[in-house]
């Protein structure tokens, strides 16, 4: 099947959803291509028991309004067919995809870094661990922990403890005197400052511990307890559960396909994000991007990107400046929120040399670390070269070892895995 856009969005979260109703107000014909089978990206990700949060309801709403829109859910980009032109599809067919304008909205994962027993049943990401309870995942009654780093752990806590779960304790690595700065600094960004004691409130009765981290994860079959590492000294702390990230990482693999430029955001610890204009356009003509692919700073930056970028892509440059005073008020906000939770060095040094880093190939963090590049462990080890194609191993090789990490580099197609016969129509339509 071909299909022509005159805006084709890539990803259907906060950036997305926003960058689709200007366009579709504007009269343009909008197509939104998403994995999910369900919009709302990660943040206002939805399930059986979890119906749409108010901010994507009425973007939603919104662009159900417009017979302009088509939106293409459960949908992967597979792979470039030359400029204005992407191979895509789902789970009955192939897609070619045409456009005059791209709007990448590809959104952030988490950021893992391995450490003994993080790949036992029942230690999961932070946000993984959320997602799964709104995908109807039972946990009630079961003794959670989360750890890792960031605002994340107190969203996906509450979404825990709203499903059954008892919080044992939210576990931040950020020193005490960091996170009470954030804390305070929030009174710039209201809406935040409401989401933060919305949050702090339903959870009052949790111990948040600040400067700790999950040292180990112990079990035979399944998790059963953590040991943290807590003012010098360690604890061990029964669980079922352990939500386990330290932050988010930008999806730039679409961007770098593309060929836009990269740049490395030095307060994520140099991960990769795509490099935008004040306008989101990319390097690539005719290719803009919004949201946290440009850069972790949260929903409501997510949003106001993606105004603009439409804004911009349809020439209503305008238009699109009278977002940049939001757009700096919530970049500030992003600033800020790194320089808090800036993650501590001593995080490097968790894995032991038979600590798996990459699961998908069972290659030990002391095999990657006898290397001196991703790319020499990946061609001695296979590091990286499983389902997740080095998205969970190589950024946290790169974190740990100092590598350049996968997400700098252009991939190979097919960006996901795909069917022959996608491949084939791909083929003959280059």
């Amino acid at each position: 099947m071909i299909l022509y856009f005159d805006i084709l969005i890539i990803g259907a979260g906060p950036a997305g959803l926003s960058a689709a109703a200007v366009a579709a107000g504007c009269g343009a014909r909008v197509g939104i291509v998403d994995d999910n089978p369900l919009p709302g990206g990660q943040i206002w990700r939805q399930g059986p028991a979890h119906p749409p949060a108010v901010p994507a309801r009425a973007l939603l709403e919104q662009l159900a309004g417009h017979p302009n829109v088509m939106r293409l859910s459960g949908t992967r980009v597979v792979q470039s067919l030359g400029p204005g032109r992407l191979l895509a599809e789902d789970a009955q067919q192939s897609l070619m995809l045409g456009y005059g304008k791209l709007i990448l909205a590809t959104g952030a994962r988490e950021r893992f870094l391995p450490f003994p027993g993080w790949t036992l049943p029942g230690v999961t990401g932070a946000g993984g661990l959320q997602a799964l309870i709104k995908g109807g995942t039972p946990v009630r009654g079961q003794r959670v922990v989360m750890a890792g780093s960031g605002p994340l752990l107190w969203a996906a806590a509450a979404s825990a403890r709203a499903a059954g779960a008892r919080i044992v304790a939210i576990v931040e690595q950020a020193p005490a005197p960091a996170v009470a700065r954030f804390a305070r600094a929030l009174v710039h960004t209201p809406a935040k400052l409401t989401q933060a004691l919305r949050l702090r409130l339903g959870l009052w009765q949790t111990p948040y511990w600040r400067g700790a981290y999950v040292t180990a994860a112990h079990g035979d079959a399944r998790l059963d307890h953590v040991t943290i590492r807590r003012q010098g000294r360690e604890t061990l702390v029964p669980c079922d559960r352990l939500g386990c990230a330290y932050g988010l990482l930008s999806n730039t693999e679409v961007a770098a396909a593309l060929g836009c430029r990269l740049d490395l955001d030095a307060a994520n610890a140099n991960a990769p994000v795509i490099a935008v204009d004040a306008w989101q356009a990319s390097s690539v003509a005719d290719v803009f991007a919004a949201g946290e692919c440009t850069g972790v700073g949260g929903m409501e930056l997510a949003a106001v990107e993606g105004r603009i970028a439409a804004y911009a892509a349809l020439g209503q440059r305008d238009e699109a400046r009278r977002s940049f005073p939001a757009r700096e008020r919530y970049r500030q906000f992003a600033a800020r929120l790194h320089a808090a939770f800036a993650l501590d060095p001593v995080l490097r040094s968790l894995a032991r040399a038979d600590t798996l880093l990459c699961r998908c190939e069972d290659v030990t963090f002391g095999q990657a670390a006898a290397h001196d590049s991703w790319r020499s462990a990946k061609l001695h080890t296979r590091c990286g070269m499983g389902p997740c194609q080095g998205k969970v191993c190589g950024s946290a090789a790169g974190f740990c070892l100092g590598w350049q990490t996968p997400g700098t580099q252009a991939p190979r197609p097919p960006f996901a895995p795909a069917r022959i016969d996608t491949l084939m129509q791909g083929e003959s339509n280059s």
